[in-house]
């Protein structure tokens, strides 16, 4: 069934990184439609090869006759939008905040929990978990059918694309600018990202965590088992794109390191790179544009009982992002619950 599709933020990283996906899946379109702010209105973007598509004002599109809706705006203009998207039968799969921990609003990693999404959701929007919380859940997963996951500690090393353009925009002029003793100046993050990590990703809680953590914890729970315990330290550091995951679990059940990653060699969507040599690990900057999560450094965690350690990297624009918004998509299609428009 070929449909009508609409990409909300389509001038953004995630929101090109859809519309590329798209094209690359050969998922079935009648229509692609790119919308944004009024601002971006008449840009141009590509899709496929042969197609061109005009940037439309997202104010004024009428969502009536659009099957499927991919959110990539922002927070708060997906507030505004994508119920309004859902009510006119638009089936919104939303890559913002705003609805994860929504009651009655699936989170979903497609090759995690993809069996919830076997009827419609009653308020017509699926959300998307965030970047770092899908690389660690997907590579989670065969562990935790094994050995059932206890308690995580991870501390995660996130690329600047996660923060949008401006801010590698920002990683570039910074980097530039220290080859021309140019100060740096600091606009999207809250000091010099260039030669520079930062601990700090989205605001401050009450309990010293970031939102950033606060989501990599209920977001696992979630998607994947309400029991899970998750510590999380979430750092930004001057990488393009991917985001790396030093992650350490307790398990309930005693599990091996050889059990690990015969499992997750098995498991949909993960490839194990793990050799215990020089460069037997992968790095961000190999598994750009990449659609797996990349895992290595299994070994054994002896200061808990029945523990693992292991390093993740992802393509964050990717299957943190764009390529889960559109698996998404199709296991909705697959089970008839997007309608024809």
């Amino acid at each position: 069934m070929a449909m009508k599709v609409a990409v909300v933020g389509a001038t953004g990283a995630v929101g090109r990184e859809i519309i590329k996906t798209l094209a690359e899946r050969g998922f079935p379109v009648t229509e692609v439609v790119a919308l944004a702010s009024g601002r971006s209105a008449g840009q141009e973007i590509s899709f496929g090869d042969k197609t061109v598509l005009k940037v439309r004002d997202l104010d004024r599109y009428d969502f009536a006759g659009t099957a499927l809706g991919l959110f990539s705006p922002g927070a708060a203009v997906s507030a505004v939008h994508a119920p309004r998207a859902a009510a006119a039968g638009c089936l919104v799969i939303d890559n913002t905040s705003q609805f994860r921990m929504e009651p009655g609003v699936p989170l979903v990693v497609p090759e995690v929990n993809g069996r919830v999404l076997a009827a419609r959701p009653r308020k017509g929007i699926i959300a998307n978990p965030n970047c770092s919380t899908i690389q660690m859940v997907l590579a989670l997963k065969p562990l935790h059918d094994i050995a059932k996951v206890k308690r995580v500690v991870v501390a995660t090393y996130q690329s600047v694309s996660g923060a949008g353009k401006e801010a590698m925009d920002e990683l570039w002029s910074q980097t530039r600018g220290v080859f021309v003793n140019d100060p740096p100046l600091a606009e999207q993050f809250t000091k010099p990202i260039a030669f520079n990590v930062i601990p700090h990703i989205d605001s401050f809680m009450d309990d010293g965590a970031t939102k950033e953590e606060w989501k990599m914890a209920v977001e696992t729970r979630k998607i994947l088992d309400p029991d899970i315990q998750v510590v999380a330290t979430c750092v930004r550091v001057p990488v393009m794109i991917g985001h790396g995951e030093a992650v350490h679990v307790e398990f309930e059940r005693p599990i091996t390191d050889k059990q690990a990653r015969d499992a997750l060699r098995e498991a949909p969507g993960i490839t194990v790179m793990d050799s215990r040599e020089d460069g037997g690990y992968a790095t961000p900057i190999e598994i750009a544009g990449e659609d797996s999560v990349f895992v290595s450094r299994i070994r054994r965690d002896p200061t808990v009982p029945h523990g693992l350690a292991f390093w993740c990297v992802g393509d964050n624009l990717r299957k943190g992002a764009a390529l889960n918004a559109v698996q998404i998509a199709e296991v909705a299609l697959r089970n008839g619950i997007i309608e024809a428009a």
